[in-house]
């Protein structure tokens, strides 16, 4: 069925119809994403959607184990720590590539973090798609048996927990400079938040204000979270009226710790099928040979930041902080998306919201990336080697 969906598409598609398409997407803000947009949606058979539901489940059962939070305290230590921690993160983003292994396609896990990413936005792309492909209307963006306005009946649950929309603020450095600031505009529309730049908090004893259009001061009750802290620590030039590592009393949508614990620190702990040989630098007892086998990273960057692709012996021993990187083998991605010219390998976010009187979190949408380059999720200059992102459908 996938492949008739796929020759579906590609008889369709046009350069036109693309740019049609982006053109629609800009219409709503009068703005066009700065991240390249696929052209195509990513087809996901019956076979590979299991297969990345088993990977979350194994993700997650490690992540529910009684002393995971013991466990992670480490990374706390390395990073800063916030007050007022809740039990379990609110948001999970488990990032898979598509592979290939002794012949057979299999998702491989390449990160997973407790932090939100374009829950907004993908929900709408796939309005887009329909849009100009009214066949797509027969498969779905979302894991589990929910529809659009479900799906944002839990995402706004999740963000709010009940709380007045006035007095929830999305929290971000210079939201508008942001290349993931269209996810923000479609979170404030259709759930009715406002966006608020962390140097726009204002801090009375315990509690936390922003000002609203018309200049009133507003109180903050909760707080969802797109704030990185890597961002935050290099923005010496931000005069802030809060930090936070302050004790207030606010409640999080996504706790900034859980960024921490939640992240490539649990890499080297996970062990299976749908996950990759990686150790802890300050772990690694010699330097392997084949180097051109591996990718350094560092535990907690965010988009790619600081990953070493091609790395050598001196790029290790140059490590002074060698607790804060991984060496992780490299997998082989399999072009598996057919384009009118040539075949083109992805990675799946799946996307999982964590509400607070919930046992586990609920797998509920997906975010795609398409690349032609080596590794998915860098930036590229060369136009062969471009990044897409856009949105996996599954049939109904």
């Amino acid at each position: 069925m996938i492949a008739k969906y796929r020759e579906l598409f590609n008889t369709q598609f046009t350069e036109k119809k693309y740019q049609e398409f982006k053109n629609d997407i800009a219409s709503d803000f009068n703005y066009l994403p700065t991240f390249r947009l696929g052209e195509t949606p990513f087809f996901i058979s019956k076979d590979l959607k299991n297969q990345l539901i088993e990977g979350c489940n194994d993700v997650i059962a490690f992540i529910k184990k009684n002393d995971f939070k013991s466990f992670t305290d480490k990374s706390l230590e390395i990073n800063q720590k916030v007050p007022n921690e809740d039990e379990h993160t609110t948001f999970l983003a488990i990032d898979f590539g598509i592979c290939e292994e002794d012949g057979v396609v299999i998702p491989k896990l390449i990160e997973v973090q407790g932090f939100p990413s374009l829950y907004n936005y993908q929900v709408n792309l796939y309005e887009k798609f329909k849009n100009h492909y009214p066949f797509l209307k027969e498969l779905t963006p979302f894991i589990t048996d929910v529809d659009q306005q479900e799906y944002m009946s839990i995402l706004e649950d999740a963000i709010c927990n009940n709380h007045p929309t006035e007095n929830v603020i999305l929290l971000e450095i210079e939201p508008e400079k942001q290349n993931t600031k269209i996810d923000f505009y479609y979170c404030q529309r259709d759930i009715g938040i406002p966006i608020v730049c962390v140097t726009e908090l204002i801090k009375k004893g315990k509690q936390l204000y922003y000002k609203n259009d018309n200049g009133d001061e507003i109180l903050i009750k909760r707080i969802y979270n797109r704030v990185i802290f890597d961002e935050l620590d290099l923005r010496t030039d931000l005069k802030l009226d809060f930090n936070f590592s302050d004790d207030v009393d606010v409640e999080w949508a996504g706790h900034p710790n859980w960024f921490f614990r939640i992240s490539k620190f649990i890499l080297p702990f996970l062990k299976g099928k749908y996950f990759i040989e990686t150790t802890l630098l300050s772990e690694l007892k010699e330097i392997p040979e084949d180097l051109e086998n591996y990718v350094l990273k560092p535990l907690f960057s965010f988009s790619g930041t600081g990953v070493i692709f091609h790395v050598t012996q001196a790029d290790i021993e140059a490590v002074v902080e060698k607790e804060l990187y991984i060496l992780q083998k490299k997998v082989h991605y399999l072009p598996i998306v057919q384009s009118p010219d040539g075949k083109v390998k992805a990675e799946v976010r799946i996307l999982c919201v964590w509400k607070k009187e919930d046992k586990s979190p609920t797998l509920l949408c997906n975010l795609v990336r398409l690349s032609r380059g080596e590794m998915i999720g860098v930036k590229f200059n060369k136009d062969k080697d471009w990044v897409g992102g856009t949105l996996g459908l599954f049939e109904r």
